[in-house]
């Protein structure tokens, strides 16, 4: 009954791609992105999809939180930028009763009712840098927890939203 976080397959993309579409339906770029709601969740499933079977789970990048073969919570990492020290990282997981798959975000359980940020455990004590861009101030803290630091503000032109970009150097 306990929820298991493991790597990600390419059989475990629609769910994934489920679950981030889920979480991430009201993040301000996507809603930004995608401003119909009525296409929004197509949209982003096809996004998080793409995502994830060409760039994350071909490296290693993608992983699944599961309770009883329920999918409930998703994350996609990308490996390093080249020529760059900048590291990509998309967190998102959502509501679990049903599969989905963001950047990563899960539930403490696949029947919770809400979604919240998650960093997968194998995730969180690495010996790498890792960078995020969080949408929501309200989740600055969050990571903060993990020794992740504001570095500036990205604001999008013509009325786009705000994200923090945000960088944890190697442990």
């Amino acid at each position: 009954m306990s929820v298991t976080v493991r790597p990600a397959t390419k059989t475990d993309v629609p769910a994934g791609a489920t679950v981030l579409a889920d979480a991430f339906f009201d993040d301000p770029v996507m809603a930004w992105m995608w401003p119909d709601e009525g296409r929004r969740e197509h949209g982003l499933r096809r996004y998080f999809a793409a995502e994830a079977r060409f760039h994350s789970v071909p490296v290693g990048g993608a992983d699944i939180a599961e309770r009883d073969e329920i999918v409930g919570g998703a994350a996609l990492w990308g490996p390093p930028v080249h020529g760059s020290r900048r590291y990509g990282s998309r967190f998102a997981c959502g509501p679990g009763s049903r599969s989905h798959s963001a950047v990563t975000r899960a539930p403490e359980s696949p029947s919770a009712q809400h979604s919240r940020p998650f960093i997968p455990p194998n995730r969180t004590a690495t010996h790498a840098p890792a960078y995020l861009e969080p949408s929501k101030e309200v989740n600055i803290g969050y990571y903060e927890r993990f020794g992740f630091e504001v570095t500036r503000e990205i604001v999008i032109p013509r009325g786009g939203p705000t994200l923090w970009a945000m960088w944890r150097n190697p442990r």
